[in-house]
């Protein structure tokens, strides 16, 4: 199960520099379990994080958040968490044309 979860930093991002190194040693051990991460950016500067989990179900992501120091830590303003599936690039070839013909019938 894929989810989307977006932090946006609070204040001056003071916090984000103090958790970092922890954070990313944290990562290094779990990344089995992100597809992809990254920092969310405006003019250069980091605002916030964006992670893409590839996780069994909520409680995984949940216990994963549950430990990395970004998210024990009160480093956000907010945290969006979506469920998503994954649609490009495509798992297998031709699903994208036959979601195109499923959504067509509906």
């Amino acid at each position: 199960m894929h989810f989307i979860v977006i932090g946006r930093d609070k204040g001056d991002g003071s916090l984000r520099k103090e958790e970092r190194p922890a954070h990313l040693e944290f990562v290094a051990r779990q990344q089995h379990l992100i597809s992809y991460a990254g920092p969310l950016l405006e003019e250069g500067r980091m605002i916030g994080s964006l992670f893409i989990f590839d996780v069994p179900d909520r409680a995984a992501l949940d216990a994963y958040l549950a430990e990395d120091p970004y998210f024990t830590r009160p480093i956000f303003e907010t945290i969006e968490i979506y469920e998503s599936r994954r649609m490009v690039p495509e798992s297998e070839p031709g699903f994208l044309l036959a979601e195109a013909e499923r959504a067509r019938r509906a």
